[in-house]
């Protein structure tokens, strides 16, 4: 019999409040942010599609959509399949953390299957990112950023393997955070038994990856982005429109002969 050919899934956790950035009439996950060309109509384009479609462009072929009881809308607005992938939703009854609410999807997912996890109000670049993390290994995709203090900064060896993720440390001794990661289900199904081994006290996925790398397990991080910004403040939601606003290429020119590279974009 022929082996079953892996699936790749996407988990997007969006069960949060959106409290920076109250008040908002929808989840912040459907918040605008750009637009898309519909039917030849130019609409706005919910935060959260930026997401879906580098889930796209890697391969999924289903997304998981992580939610709370008063986030319908999200289901609404995105319904049964986007692209070629079919979509599940999940609840998280409470706001328990970033790895309750991955975990609430697990049940759904093979141990054969490749998951991947981002974060549905961040905007990234470059759009096939993704691509760059290794098939089959515990692998976070890394963005510089100018404060990584307000995010999960990963330092890794010269060989890129990570050696601690800095959970919104003051004193991050990198620039490099993370935005997205890259695993199997069976990887997962041990996060989620090493998380219940400790009472399932990790809040954020970086204090459990620390433990895992602490009991001999590997992750790594692959420094392949470029721009990274979190929609979730309404600092970020400006600096989103910033980065999807066409320039005029005279402009960009003069940026990269400032950076002393032609093309180049600052963070």
């Amino acid at each position: 019999m022929r082996e079953r050919q892996a699936t790749v899934w996407g988990i997007i956790p969006a069960a949060g409040v959106g409290s920076r950035l109250q008040p908002l009439a929808v989840s912040k996950e459907l918040l605008p942010v750009g637009s898309r060309l519909d039917q030849g109509v130019e609409r706005p384009r919910a935060v959260s599609e930026y997401l879906v479609d580098r889930m796209l462009l890697a391969g999924a072929t289903k997304i998981c959509f992580v939610i709370s009881s008063g986030k319908s809308d999200i289901l609404d607005y995105y319904g049964a399949s986007v692209g070629q992938a079919s979509l599940s939703y999940v609840v998280q009854p409470s706001p328990a953390g970033l790895c309750d609410a991955i975990f609430r999807a697990l049940p759904l997912i093979p141990p054969e299957d490749v998951v991947l996890v981002g974060l549905p109000d961040t905007l990234w670049f470059p759009e096939d990112g993704l691509s760059a993390l290794p098939p089959r290994e515990l692998s976070f995709l890394l963005f510089p950023v100018e404060r990584p203090e307000l995010f999960d900064a990963v330092v890794t060896d010269s060989e890129g393997r990570i050696l601690e993720i800095q959970v919104k440390r003051p004193d991050a001794a990198t620039r490099w955070v993370w935005g997205a990661f890259k695993l199997t289900g069976a990887a997962l199904q041990q996060l989620h038994e090493l998380w219940c081994q400790r009472n399932r006290c990790d809040r954020y996925i970086g204090t459990l990856v620390n433990e895992h790398i602490a009991r001999g397990g590997v992750a790594l991080g692959v420094r392949a982005g470029h721009a990274y910004v979190d929609v979730g403040t309404l600092h970020g939601y400006r600096e989103a429109i910033r980065l999807l606003t066409p320039r005029p290429p005279q402009a960009i020119a003069a940026e990269g002969e400032r950076q002393g590279a032609p093309g180049a974009r600052p963070l």
